[in-house]
């Protein structure tokens, strides 16, 4: 098999790398990675590795060298499980590699567990597989773009309303050009009576697009921070950009209601301690809120909503997003380089096809 390993320590490096396949245990099933999305989603996972426990998925059994996860669609390609025959398609959470061996368990529907003895701990949500079958190369690669993402953008939302928004009368979105951010800056668009105003925060490069695609109510640079209007304001920050947030809580101090730590695809301007005019920043962490509507709603209904919320925006996903696929894992190291150090497109959605 083949794996890209990302160094810990700098995740801008990669390395390809040639690994022997491992015969099955009774029980396991050797999964053939079809298709992925690469967005800056998977540099939130390498930043946060350590942090929230990305790195444990996938472990490598090499000091200082990582997989980071992505989301998309993998056969069945050999089996000594009763659970998947060979020829059996899956969409869930991959290594950045060409295969996975799982211990698939039956969780009924099209659901299938991941039950492996390390992941045995880990959030639940990412050890889910649903059953599907193969469709068009681009209606995958939307899928793999855009359920992740646009699944936390609706989590977002529907955490904000959850909580009354937390008494604000406007949501600042920080990287609202990110496909989280923009799907976030769409779900708050949405809702019935406006509650609240929606400011798109972004660079000057992506402003137009920001403003033509976000349907916020206004946007606003980075270099205008200082700009936004001093009213009870909630923070959801995509970047971790730590001189963003800096200046936001010092130009807002007291009105900033809450600050939400969700993405780091500013990595390289994160800093773990940092001393903040007004709140504390928070982490947002999506399985809670998943897991928080189960039990309130009964299993299923979280998902059926996620899942009619993230189709109804991709809808019109040519409209917002080129679709660039690329072939082989050899095509992964210039296109996450480019999403690590910021050099990306915000409309291209990236797919491997493998």
């Amino acid at each position: 098999m083949q794996r890209i390993l990302v160094d810990q320590t700098d995740i801008t490096q990669t390395q390809l790398q040639t690994v022997p396949d491992t015969p099955l245990a009774d029980g396991q099933a050797r999964m053939k990675i079809r298709r992925f999305a690469l967005t800056a989603n998977n540099v939130t996972y390498a930043a946060t590795g350590f942090v929230i426990g990305y790195w444990h998925f996938f472990p490598t059994g090499i000091e200082g060298q990582g997989i980071v996860p992505v989301w998309g669609f993998a056969d069945v390609v050999e089996s000594t499980s009763d659970v998947l025959a060979v020829g059996e398609r899956l969409y869930g959470f991959w290594p950045m590699a060409d295969e996975l061996v799982i211990t698939p368990q039956d969780m009924g529907g099209k659901t299938v567990l991941d039950a492996s003895e390390h992941r045995a701990k880990l959030p639940v949500v990412y050890n889910r597989y649903t059953r599907t079958t193969e469709k068009a190369p681009d209606q995958e690669g939307y899928q793999s773009l855009l359920q992740p993402l646009l699944a936390t953008s609706f989590l977002l939302s529907d955490w904000l309303q959850d909580n009354q928004f937390f008494d604000a009368k406007q949501v600042i979105v920080g990287s609202a050009s990110s496909k989280t951010g923009l799907g976030l800056c769409k779900f708050l668009s949405e809702l019935e009576g406006s509650p609240v105003k929606v400011v798109g925060l972004t660079s000057s490069g992506n402003a137009d697009y920001v403003a033509a695609q976000s349907g916020a109510d206004s946007v606003v640079t980075y270099g205008d921070i200082e700009a936004l209007e001093k009213v009870p304001s909630v923070y959801v920050d995509m970047s971790g950009n730590a001189e963003v947030k800096q200046r936001l809580h010092a130009h807002l101090a007291d009105e900033l209601r809450h600050s939400s730590a969700v993405g780091t695809s500013h990595w390289d301007q994160f800093k773990p301690k940092q001393e903040l005019a007004g709140v504390k920043p928070q982490f947002f962490f999506a399985p809670s809120q998943i897991e928080k509507r189960r039990a309130e709603w009964g299993p299923g209904e979280i998902e059926r909503q996620i899942t009619a919320g993230w189709k109804r925006l991709a809808a019109d996903a040519s409209a917002w997003l080129d679709l660039k696929d690329h072939n082989g894992l050899e095509a992964v190291a210039e296109v996450y380089g480019d999403l690590a150090t910021g050099k990306a497109n915000a409309r291209d959605g990236h797919v491997v096809s493998l």
